[in-house]
């Protein structure tokens, strides 16, 4: 047998079903070929010491967007893949969806997009798509062929809401055409929850009693508040489930949402719930004020806490980032006039190590089910990527628990420029970063080599229960 192309030595790895175990890792071919012994004889092209540290699966960042400028719709060169997903291995993501946002027919970009996205990529990538237009409902069933079978709805595109990102108008029917058209050809709906009309009434309250916003986010909170959301959860849950599909909860912020879920749930709606780390790290008090506005609005301490415990206990299926790179000049106009959203895909694995293993109790393997094998599972890829198994892509994110590090505004790679967590105290750092066996980051450094590696993965969802 040929020596292999890499082994990692003298780690602990997060393995599927054992958890936290010392052994070696053997990649060729960029997969994993074999789960080694500690310090068992093999030979190798190169090895990682990595004597100390913790090898986890590779993080999936499920919720992404992935855009030109401040234009959030789609990469238009290869330098916009480039540095999101720099960003991407500093935190540890070895793949990510984005969602893709067009009123065109797919069809007729789709290729351009992928190409683009690879030719500078450091990670690989799928693709979500954003349905609005009848065309786009049409090709349901071809977008499901070609590897990319989830589809995002803004429920709140109503009243010309949607004029914001250049959308029309859409209603529940549509919703419930969506639902019909993924249960029929294997894909699943991933609803933007809002019920935009009980936010208009609550808004023009809101903006009366303070015109110039100068109850910064807690404002932003009381325009949309969680029943709003809540509201939009539990109906898309309902309709998902009268017409058989599947549904993936995006960015749920608050207590009351992700009770609705949990409703559905039980009532036997296939449901997956997803929320992101500004919502489990930051609340209406958070003292980054309009940097930190996003939609949904940040809640109140006791949503966060709602949340840990829900990750906690199970409940919550994945973390990802919602990662949007618009930068600073977005936020201007205060809380009423700035834009939504921000960047995170650096600090997601961090996050969950400093905030959730080391202050909270959460476990390594709780946190590789999080944010690889849960989103792998149920986006339709658990037989390439998701856990550190042989014969799955040598994905892997290592990690220094114990290291602590501070995050400067000069360390965000990401073409926003800024982050949520400049100042933050972190401990638990990543220092490796492998895609397919092939170094993205190494000892905290990004390799430029890994620029035009990453690759376009194709989906295929497995059925109820994934």
């Amino acid at each position: 047998m040929n020596p292999y192309d890499l082994i990692i030595r003298h780690g602990d790895a997060i393995l599927p079903g054992t958890g936290r175990t010392a052994c070696d890792i053997a990649i060729r071919d960029g997969r994993i070929a074999a789960i080694l012994a500690p310090g068992e004889p093999a030979s190798a092209s190169r090895e990682i010491a990595a004597g100390g540290l913790v090898i986890l699966p590779g993080v999936i960042d499920a919720h992404l967007h992935l855009g030109h400028g401040k234009d959030i719709s789609r990469p238009r060169e290869p330098l916009d893949a480039d540095r999101e997903t720099a960003a991407a291995a500093k935190g540890g993501v070895t793949c990510c969806i984005p969602y893709l946002l067009s009123t065109e027919p797919y069809e007729t970009l789709f290729d351009e997009v992928i190409g683009v996205t690879e030719a500078g990529a450091r990670i690989d990538f799928g693709y979500h798509l954003i349905i609005s237009t009848e065309e786009q409902l049409a090709g349901i069933p071809g977008y499901v062929g070609q590897g990319t079978p989830t589809f995002k709805i803004f429920m709140n595109n109503r009243g010309g809401e949607g004029k914001r990102l250049n959308m029309p108008d859409l209603d529940d029917g549509y919703l419930l055409r969506l639902c019909e058209a993924a249960a029929q050809n294997g894909g699943m709906v991933c609803p933007h929850p809002e019920t935009i009309e009980l936010a208009w009434v609550l808004r023009d309250r809101v903006m009366a009693a303070d015109p110039e916003g100068k109850g910064g986010l807690a404002t932003w909170n009381a325009t949309r508040p969680p029943f709003v959301e809540a509201d939009a959860v539990q109906r898309a849950g309902y309709i998902a489930r009268v017409a058989g599909a599947p549904v993936y909860i995006v960015h749920t912020s608050s207590e009351e949402a992700l009770k609705a879920a949990l409703r559905q749930r039980r009532d036997g709606s296939e449901i997956y719930i997803e929320t992101c780390p500004q919502y489990l790290t930051h609340d209406v008090t958070a003292k980054e004020g309009v940097i930190a506005k996003v939609n949904p609005p940040l809640r109140e301490p006791s949503d966060r806490e709602a949340l840990w415990q829900a990750i906690l206990s199970g409940d919550v299926d994945t973390v990802a980032t919602d990662h949007a790179h618009r930068d600073l000049s977005s936020k201007e106009g205060g809380i009423w006039g700035a834009s939504p959203g921000g960047p995170g895909m650096d600090t997601l694995l961090p996050v969950l190590l400093s905030e959730g293993y080391h202050k909270r109790g959460l476990s390594l393997e709780r946190i590789a089910a999080l944010t690889s094998a849960n989103p792998a599972r149920i986006m339709g890829f658990g037989d390439r990527k998701g856990a550190i198994a042989p014969g799955l892509d040598a994905d892997l994110a290592i990690v220094d628990l114990d290291a602590s590090w501070t995050l400067r505004r000069e360390d965000v790679v990401s073409s926003a420029g800024y982050s949520l967590y400049e100042g933050w105290t972190f401990k638990g750092r990543v220092l490796h970063t492998l895609v397919r066996g092939k170094a993205a980051l190494t000892d905290g450094v990004l390799d430029d080599a890994a620029v035009g590696h990453g690759r376009f993965v194709k989906r295929k969802l497995t059925g109820r229960g994934q």
